[in-house]
């Protein structure tokens, strides 16, 4: 009797769910559709300028190329200078511990990755768009020191290096020359790369967008999108805000731009779009080629041997041990974590207090539930590190792990105390002397490598007994395909008070 009982309601979740997933394959027309054409959200293709004759040369410096690219475009890099990608400054945050508002950024926040930039501004500049940021006493006033060619280079040929100087060897009348709209490596030598490699921070930007097939993204696979295209920039102001070192939402790029709030021509698929984000169907998968790093723990660096099993793996292998970083756990072709956001975010600032007997600290964390309206389900990947913290007066530290030969710093002489030190005395961070190692998290959105609709998540990938959707967790009382969506349950809260 009591198989009877279990085979007939798996029966009728079965017809249910049969029902629905019909549904979506067999879509009736939505008069709601509030956008005519995506296509009318995309910037016109120009025909490309060429700069072959225009340039002469010959240049030394970098420097010397932004004042001939200045002949000509005398206002831009005035407007460069006034953005994040030149100050390292964007959002306003209200530190909760003063109640003063400071401009945040990767100029004078902390990460659970390579930690701070500010210690080792010399390695980390070769990824700011402009030339001799080699210490804490950088002025950014100097028009010429804005670098054009990091962005505008179409010969492929053009590499940064320490102080974010054109490597030596780099041919600059060529790169000068072939100068142009910005397009997919420009923007990836940088953001696929962040963390000292390829895919590691982000977990939907790597290598394989370079050259993609739909497989890999849609946009930039099928149609040939390049960065700009959906970071549309207007006097070198670039929208999109990653939630690493951004709270706010005010500049953030999103899908609706382009495609409304009601893309699907389905009633029922678009009644999910107030609940859910287009990334949480059309992302199931992050580091779909390239493995992305999840865990990384520092406390082990500096050993001689690193033994997996039993096996002595050596101490230069980015995805399991490097001497100078410590472990790692990477992963490849895996689902996102599901959380609720509103765009809006908490960060930890620099020399905060933190509370160990409550690991992990979270360096980010969206804000949203359940109960919030403007809320959606978003996927993350989540990264989990070891760092080092000041057991006396309990704040993240920030070590200066890179120098240049010759100097004191973590990778040259692999003392923390010393490393320690002198990045906490950069970033005027507390330190005792006394530190340990302590667990944190950090958020990332995904928003790349989107899916095409035969590959987004289907209805009973998220509904059903083996649904992927981590309900209750979300704050359902179940599954919201047999229990109701959050208006139907009440969860919703009103602004003016009360539930709606």
């Amino acid at each position: 009797m009591r198989s009877i009982i279990i085979f007939s309601a798996i029966v009728a979740i079965a017809a249910m769910m049969g029902a629905v997933w019909s549904s979506t394959r067999h879509p009736e027309v939505n008069s709601q559709r509030d956008t005519p054409s995506p296509w009318t959200g995309v910037p016109p293709k120009k025909s490309p300028f060429s700069h072959a004759k225009l340039i002469s040369g010959p240049f030394k410096t970098g420097e010397e190329v932004t004042e001939a690219c200045l002949a000509c475009h005398p206002n831009a890099a005035k407007e460069m200078m006034q953005t994040e990608h030149w100050t390292w400054r964007g959002n306003d945050y209200k530190d909760p511990d003063t109640g003063g508002v400071i401009k945040i950024g990767k100029y004078n926040l902390l990460n659970n990755f390579c930690i701070h930039a500010m210690p080792n501004i010399g390695e980390c500049s070769s990824c700011h768009a402009g030339y001799g940021w080699e210490d804490e006493h950088y002025t950014f006033d100097d028009p010429t020191k804005v670098d054009c060619l990091v962005c505008h280079d179409l010969s492929n040929t053009y590499v940064k290096s320490e102080g974010g100087h054109p490597a030596e060897g780099v041919d600059l009348v060529a790169v000068a020359k072939s100068v142009g709209r910005p397009g997919r490596k420009n923007c990836g030598v940088c953001h696929f790369s962040g963390a000292g490699g390829d895919g590691v921070k982000h977990g939907d930007l790597d290598g394989t967008l370079y050259y993609p097939t739909t497989r890999l993204d849609v946009h930039m696979g099928r149609h040939d999108f390049q960065c700009v295209d959906c970071h549309k920039t207007k006097e070198h102001k670039i929208p999109g805000m990653s939630m690493s070192i951004s709270v706010g939402r005010s500049l953030r790029v999103t899908c609706t731009e382009c495609h409304g709030q009601h893309p699907h021509r389905h009633e029922r698929l678009d009644a999910h779009t107030k609940t859910v984000a287009c990334q949480t169907c059309h992302i199931p998968r992050m580091a779909i080629d390239i493995p992305t790093q999840m865990e990384w723990d520092w406390s082990v660096s500096g050993r001689d041997h690193w033994l997996v099993d039993g096996v002595d793996v050596g101490v230069k292998d980015r995805f399991v041990y490097m001497k100078t970083k410590g472990s790692f756990q990477y992963a490849q072709f895996i689902r996102p974590q599901y959380f609720w956001w509103n765009g809006r975010s908490d960060r930890y600032l620099t020399g905060a207090k933190i509370d160990p007997a409550q690991p992990p600290v979270q360096i980010n964390h969206p804000h949203g539930d359940v109960q919030d309206p403007e809320a959606k389900i978003w996927p993350f990947k989540v990264h989990v590190e070891n760092q080092p913290y000041d057991k006396k007066n309990l704040v993240l530290l920030t070590p200066r792990t890179w120098a240049p030969k010759g100097e004191k710093s973590y990778w040259n002489d692999f003392n923390w105390d010393e490393a320690l030190a002198i990045g906490s005395d950069i970033t005027k961070v507390p330190y005792s002397h006394e530190f340990d190692f302590i667990k944190t998290e950090m958020y990332w959105p995904q928003s790349h490598m989107v899916q095409v609709k035969e590959k987004a998540l289907q209805c009973i990938e998220c509904h059903g007994p083996a649904g992927i959707m981590p309900w209750q967790q979300l704050g359902f009382d179940g599954d919201p395909a047999f229990r109701g969506n959050r208006r139907r349950m009440e969860l919703l809260r009103d602004p003016r008070g009360g539930g709606r």
